[in-house]
């Protein structure tokens, strides 16, 4: 559907940097009567399809929200389960960005992972920083608060006058510093919130959410949130032309 229509957009019609809060594994898991790791080994293999779709859209930012600093607060067998998942999937995401082309970011504090996990998303980091294809972030224990937290905490260090804090200063010590903002934001599963993602960077961002559950986020849900933000008046506080 959006390949059929994509002539008629103009370029500044399509997003630059495309977040996706990836919810609703858990609910998909129930709804099909399967434990809930089940729902997270679904979406996880869904991840996969997707960015092969953004790529294919040309889409030069994507960053997908996995884990969030919160999250440590679920049961503890669905968090060792969620991090045997992801140490058994970096081997093969590894290997398919670097097929595809794919430059892998992570947002989050590393440090507080298992160190089998921070070792492999070191190496994808290394292995994948010339891709050109798409640069993906990963934002996986990440919180937006932790990152303006970590972002004054580095301001401090660097002695910076505080006259001289603008908006560009607190930018570059972003974890996203090397990202531009998000044009789109896109939350699956239903809810309608930003559950502590990006919260500096999506001051003139684009909202769109779905009911459709992440492991069946698919082309068809991808186009609607595309066409839905291609018909959107983005003013940035000025009055409409």
């Amino acid at each position: 559907m959006f390949n059929s229509m994509s002539s008629i957009f103009t370029a500044n019609q399509f997003p630059q940097h495309v977040a996706i809060i990836m919810d609703g594994n858990g609910r998909w898991a129930k709804n099909h009567h399967l434990p809930r790791q089940e729902g997270h080994k679904k979406g996880a293999t869904n991840t996969q399809k997707v960015v092969e779709l953004f790529i294919e859209y040309k889409i030069p930012y994507l960053t997908l929200y996995a884990f969030s600093s919160e999250n440590w607060n679920r049961p503890k067998i669905e968090v060792e389960g969620l991090f045997a998942l992801l140490g058994e999937r970096l081997d093969e995401g590894i290997a398919f960005a670097q097929k595809m082309g794919v430059r892998i970011c992570h947002f989050g504090r590393l440090d507080k992972l298992p160190q089998k996990i921070q070792q492999k998303m070191a190496e994808a980091i290394e292995v994948t920083r010339d891709n050109k294809k798409i640069t993906l972030g990963f934002a996986f224990n990440y919180g937006s608060r932790d990152e303006i937290i970590d972002a004054i905490r580095a301001i401090v260090r660097n002695c910076i006058n505080p006259e001289q804090i603008d908006e560009s200063i607190i930018k570059q010590n972003l974890y996203t510093a090397e990202f531009p903002d998000p044009d789109l934001i896109i939350r699956t599963g239903g809810e309608m919130r930003l559950s502590n993602f990006l919260l500096w960077q999506s001051a003139y961002a684009e909202m769109y959410f779905t009911k459709a559950l992440w492991p069946d986020f698919d082309k068809t849900e991808i186009d609607k949130a595309l066409i839905a933000f291609s018909k959107r008046q983005r003013r940035f506080g000025k009055l409409e032309e």
